[in-house]
């Protein structure tokens, strides 16, 4: 029986837009207990068609043809009443971004419990037992505790799978899932991967999911549908589309996927080292409502060096201490114990005072360019900031800025314009230049190509490489992608637990992983395509 039925959909841009519509004559059918995966890059509509299936498409956007039929009713003459009434019991929605998909000052039991008083007659006892029910079932530890806990005290995995546990809790008979595992690490994706098909078959749910992971669609997906710039370009069942797929943009998505096998090393850098940490450990210290003293400590005796023109690829969980080394290392925030080297300067007790000028020598790029790049000031006042910072004047930082905006292949154009009028991977284009245009010694790049569809993701991960032949660059790359580590790194550092379990040169660690947290990880990542 269908589920979701598509027929002829047209939905239009607003005027000015560079196309005219977001989607066009758009089919797909899905049946109870099926999982239909959407592919393509960015702008391609997949996400604007999961928003229009739920009635929640942004002002601007409007279907001006086509019907979406879920059991046979059709959702875009549906009331406003009638959409409210069926989203969450009818059909529920998994959205990237726990964060924002959160209410950030309810609990997270009473934001289950607000589906239940607002979709059901049952009383306050009957609801907490379906609650409690509910997040053990989405294997969340001490359901209570869970409950009792607001968003910003779950880690991502965990608020992920809050979101699902409200998709999932009135039972819908289509669950859409928006790039749900995108941020995850390899692990806690797995996890989520096995969770959601579990539930599906419990519930006999169809699944509409929406990825830029081709590993993630050869694990899971039935059928699969290509789309680009707002058109089908090809769909069938899944081993046919990735293993024979007719479509020429098809073959381009599929050979811009990185594999596990390493290219063949280069020449080890014999350069200076131009990053150096001996021993970096960070303890946070809590109190308790007593005011006694609760030490964590999220890194313990951590050590690397990173030679000039050298990659390091740092991996491991959410929660292994990644971030908070690259942290310690850049000193965002201070080190509790151990040596932090820029160059020839050691940097880990400078007061900010002294280590001011010395910043230009480490910079860093991070996940998201939305959150770190103004959105009200142009590009290339947010590029020349920098140079002017560290004593260029004005015109010499116009020069710097129009020369590294054009190194990371945008014209000089784009310095006029505001972030908001680039697509995702422009922006961490932009970011790039701003990064480089301080002339560092060093580059920290933290999850910079984690969200990032694959074809967009391989043309930053190969500007990357091309910037770092040309300037020198030490590259200090953080990713929880296994696959993109084993592309782009000389050398991969494991960590687990904040502390480092595992180091060595890519092929070595890749072909033979010694510690048995460095083979579980491995073992996680999805099959990919070699495997079909």
């Amino acid at each position: 029986m269908s589920v979701l039925r598509i027929q002829g959909l047209d939905i239009t841009l607003p005027k000015g837009a560079e196309r005219e519509w977001a989607v066009r004559d758009l089919n797909l059918l899905i049946e109870a207990g099926q999982t239909l995966c959407v592919v393509g890059e960015s702008g391609s509509g997949k996400s604007v068609m999961a928003t229009a299936v739920m009635g929640l498409l942004a002002h601007g956007l409007r279907p001006t043809a086509g019907d979406i039929e879920l059991h046979g009713e059709n959702l875009l003459a549906a009331s406003p009443y009638r959409l409210r009434e069926l989203r969450g019991q009818a059909m529920g929605m998994v959205f990237q971004e726990p964060m924002t998909a959160l209410n950030p000052v309810m609990s997270c039991g009473d934001q289950l419990d607000e589906l239940l008083r607002k979709h059901t007659a049952l009383g306050v006892t009957e609801r907490r037992t379906q609650v409690l029910a509910m997040l053990e079932r989405v294997k969340l530890p001490e359901p209570e505790r869970m409950a009792r806990s607001f968003p910003h005290q779950l880690s991502g995995g965990q608020r992920q799978r809050i979101v699902i546990a409200m998709a999932m809790l009135l039972k819908p008979a289509l669950l859409i899932c928006d790039e749900p595992t995108t941020a995850l690490d390899v692990t806690t994706q797995k996890e989520i991967l096995a969770l959601i098909s579990e539930l599906q078959r419990e519930q006999g749910s169809a699944v509409l999911f929406i990825t830029h992971d081709m590993g993630v669609v050869a694990e899971i997906a039935d059928m699969v549908l290509v789309m680009h710039q707002g058109l089908c370009i090809e769909s069938g069942p899944m081993s046919l589309v990735l293993k024979q797929p007719s479509a020429d943009y098809t073959r381009t998505l599929l050979a811009a996927v990185p594999g596990m096998q390493p290219p063949p090393a280069r020449r080890p850098a014999d350069g200076p080292v131009v990053l150096r940490g001996k021993g970096v450990g960070k303890t946070y210290v809590s109190r308790d409502w007593m005011g006694r003293t609760h030490p964590h400590a999220a890194l313990t005796d951590a050590s690397l060096a990173l030679h000039q023109g050298e990659t390091v690829g740092v991996v491991g969980e959410s929660g292994s201490g990644k971030s908070t080394l690259a942290r310690c290392l850049i000193r965002l925030i201070e080190p509790s114990a151990g040596e932090v080297h820029w160059g020839d300067a050691e940097v880990a007790r400078l007061s900010e005072r002294n280590l001011r000028p010395l910043r230009d020598r480490v910079q860093v790029v991070f996940q998201d360019p939305n959150r770190s790049l103004n959105p009200r000031r142009t590009v290339g006042q947010s590029l020349m900031e920098g140079a002017m910072n560290f004593g260029l004047t004005r015109q010499q930082a116009v020069v710097s800025a129009t020369e590294m905006i054009e190194r990371v292949k945008l014209p000089a154009s784009a310095l006029g314009r505001y972030p908001n009028q680039f697509s995702g991977g422009q922006r961490q284009r932009i970011a790039l230049a701003r990064a480089l245009v301080c002339h560092p010694k060093v580059l920290i790049a933290d999850e910079a190509v984690s969200a990032l569809d694959v074809s967009v993701q391989a043309q930053i991960l190969l500007l990357l490489r091309d910037v770092q032949q040309q300037l020198g660059l030490g590259l200090l790359f953080i990713t929880h992608d296994l696959r993109v580590a084993a592309q782009l790194c000389d050398r991969v550092i494991v960590m687990c637990q904040g502390q480092i379990v595992e180091q060595g040169t890519t092929a070595d660690l890749y072909a033979e992983p010694q510690h048995p947290y460095t083979r579980r990880l491995f073992a996680s990542a999805p099959a990919g395509l070699e495997h079909l």
